[in-house]
């Protein structure tokens, strides 16, 4: 009875960090898909007939918001993030103003 207790807990776990997975590849691919002029984009992302992540993204003051929800089987995972415009262009997942990048060529 004690391992089938562990092997139902073992698969619990497994099917719980599949969805995490999902959720973060939701996050990855809404970091990797900034829209310049729209304030908000929303998406499913779908591999071999199954919804694996919705992303939702929205421009806020001086950043931007992040929530993406992962699914596998029966489970769904929500993870929310929000991101500064200074870090978003440290990290380099939005480029800066033309002006600027324009000044430096001219150095």
């Amino acid at each position: 009875m004690l391992s089938g207790l562990v092997k139902a807990q073992t698969d619990l776990e497994s099917d719980i960090d599949m969805t995490i997975q999902n959720a973060k590849k939701g996050i990855y691919w809404a970091l990797n898909n900034i829209p310049e002029k729209k304030s908000k984009l929303d998406n499913d992302l779908i591999d071999e007939d199954k919804l694996f992540a919705s992303v939702k993204l929205s421009k806020e003051i001086n950043g931007i918001k992040v929530e993406a929800t992962g699914f596998n089987n029966s489970y769904a995972v929500t993870i929310k993030l929000f991101r500064s415009n200074e870090s978003l262009i440290k990290d380099g997942f939005i480029k800066t103003k033309e002006k600027d990048e324009n000044s430096e060529e001219g150095k």
